[in-house]
């Protein structure tokens, strides 16, 4: 009992006193601190432990002394790959279905609404400029944010410099592929040199940082024409920020739910034809569901996280918000794969064919989620019928008999960690959501996590990971209600990929949507098979009527 107590009951002693670091620790300060984690010490013991804790909390004091930065990385990285798991190394062709022979509509303002793929056919074929395809969408976002505040930073000089060098590029033949030339917003958590990122929070407002994120610097290198930082929720939770909350293209009276906030609202709302979005648990799924987008979480260790805030290191993945499934695969082909700086990341290839068949694979859903009554029952129905109509044999499958509800922890602890100075110097009274379960008081409560609970929990992940391991064995993919059966904890723990996509709309005209699961590093078959599901049904090509013009 002396070592496991002396390192969390210095812990949580050293924290709270924090401000009276000569105070004499006691017997009676030992017994409250335990009994806030549930232990229970005899008076020998806890007397006994009292030299132990003294030592552990100079120890402590000195960490903090370090002042780490958020951008600074533990020396533990978290592996989502079960034991004995293997993968295919090798990259084959891919097979695309882009558009060709796209004409401008008579209507300018349509084109706020066009896939990556029908831009790309304009650009390619000179039938509109990068600079003009840029101007324009600028125009949308200086016409349509105020009401929308999904727009951080509008990167304006930037942007028109790369459109321009696109256009250059092109007259003299060169050609990067189908993001040559096409604008897009971009979280405010990832770091563009010369522009601040504010991570949505008031504390760093005003915050700049002397770097570009890799996924920018790929998409540059794709030919990506960066128009606007976009909102989100303060340190990646929700969608309210230090300007005030981003709002629902399909109602304004509501927000848009986040943290992807300002990526999925402004790519609903036609502000720019793609963004980039980050989820730690739900992060792309959630907006992407509210404002009827198609978003993509790739299996953590796919995209790098270089120039990104971290939240969780074992948790935070980066991921495309799009309009249809096909520009997902587009734009994740460009920003997966190692960069020589994130450690996380496993190289394996992206073998995508848009042309699957996908009456070859086996492709599952979860029964009893959909078996249960919810509120879009109805038409996450519609979705396995659309399936069979397709002449496919859906294969019941339940995701492992598992309590992940506690794993919660690992999030908590390790964004209390990343921000901890924040917590340390009260900044976090700053912050513009202080409700019991916003993050400031959520990062304060949990520095009274043991460091033995956090590691036990990482520990039960293990077996949990095993666990998801064998259900993906027996199927593909999965299909899944997008907030059922304990379907988001569970995978983004486990680090799996998901595609979240409109499957509707209420009576009220508000999206809905429906997940698919893949198999870890198995992005290509995931978007096959959702792609095949969007290719039969329309509900992506509906928009906000608000924003038509």
């Amino acid at each position: 009992m002396l070592f496991a107590g002396g390192i969390f009951l210095g812990f949580i002693l050293a924290f709270t006193l924090i401000q009276n670091e000569d105070r004499p620790i006691t017997s009676e300060m030992i017994q409250d601190a335990a009994s806030i984690i549930g232990l229970n010490f005899t008076e020998t013991e806890r007397d006994t432990m009292i030299e132990a804790l003294e030592d552990t909390r100079e120890d402590l004091q000195a960490i903090r002394d370090f002042k780490l930065k958020n951008s600074v990385p533990p020396a533990l990285n978290f592996n989502p790959i079960p034991a004995g798991k293997q993968f295919d190394f090798q990259q084959r062709s891919q097979r695309w279905d882009l558009p060709e022979n796209v004409e401008l509509p008579e209507n300018k303002e349509e084109l706020a609404f066009y896939t990556i793929g029908e831009l790309a056919s304009l650009i390619k074929d000179r039938k509109i400029t990068s600079v003009e395809l840029t101007k324009f969408f600028l125009d949308r976002i200086e016409k349509h944010d105020d009401k929308l505040e999904a727009v951080i930073t509008v990167t304006r000089e930037r942007a028109l410099q790369q459109a321009e060098q696109m256009d250059v590029e092109l007259e003299q033949g060169v050609y990067r592929g189908p993001l040559h030339g096409i604008p897009y917003g971009a979280k405010d958590l990832l770091a563009v040199e010369g522009y601040k990122t504010t991570w949505g929070a008031m504390p760093f407002k005003d915050q700049e940082i002397d770097e570009t994120a890799t996924v920018i610097k790929k998409l540059d290198e794709a030919g990506a024409v960066l128009i606007a930082k976009t909102t989100l929720g303060a340190l990646a939770y929700g969608d309210i920020w230090f300007g005030g909350r981003t709002n629902n293209p399909w109602n304004l009276e509501q927000g848009s739910s986040g943290s992807s906030a300002g990526s999925s609202a402004g790519t609903a709302a036609g502000l720019f034809p793609f963004a980039i979005g980050t989820e730690t648990l739900g992060s792309i799924v959630s907006p992407s569901t509210r404002n009827g987008t198609t978003g993509l979480r790739p299996t953590y260790g796919r995209v790098s996280r270089t120039g990104a805030m971290a939240l969780s290191w074992t948790m935070d993945k980066i991921g495309p918000i799009t309009r249809s499934v096909e520009d997902a695969a587009i734009v994740f082909n460009t920003i997966y794969g190692p960069d020589g700086i994130d450690q996380t990341l496993v190289q394996v290839p992206f073998n995508y064919r848009a042309d699957l068949d996908i009456s070859t694979l086996k492709i599952g859903y979860l029964k009893s989620a959909f078996e249960q009554d919810y509120w879009n029952k109805e038409r996450d129905s519609l979705v396995l019928q659309n399936f069979r109509d397709m002449g496919i044999e859906l294969i019941p499958v339940e995701l492992p008999e598992f309590d992940a509800g506690p794993l919660r922890i690992i999030l908590t602890a390790e964004g209390a960690a990343a921000f901890d100075q924040l917590s340390l110097t009260d900044q976090d009274d700053l912050m513009e959501w202080q409700e019991p379960n916003a993050w400031p008081n959520t990062f304060r409560a949990a520095h009274f996590i043991p460091a033995t609970e956090y590691i036990n929990a990482n520990r039960a992940r293990y077996q949990l990971i095993q666990q998801m391991d064998s259900v993906m064995q027996q199927v593909d993919v999965y299909i899944s209600p997008s907030f059922g059966g304990g379907n988001l904890l569970i995978t983004n723990l486990t680090g799996h990929p998901s595609v979240v996509l409109p499957n509707g709309f209420t009576e009220s005209g508000q999206p809905t949507s429906i997940t698919f699961v893949g198999d870890l590093f198995d992005e290509a078959t995931l978007l096959s098979v959702a792609k095949a599901y969007q290719g039969a049904t329309d509900h992506h090509e509906k928009h906000p009527p608000l924003f038509k013009e």
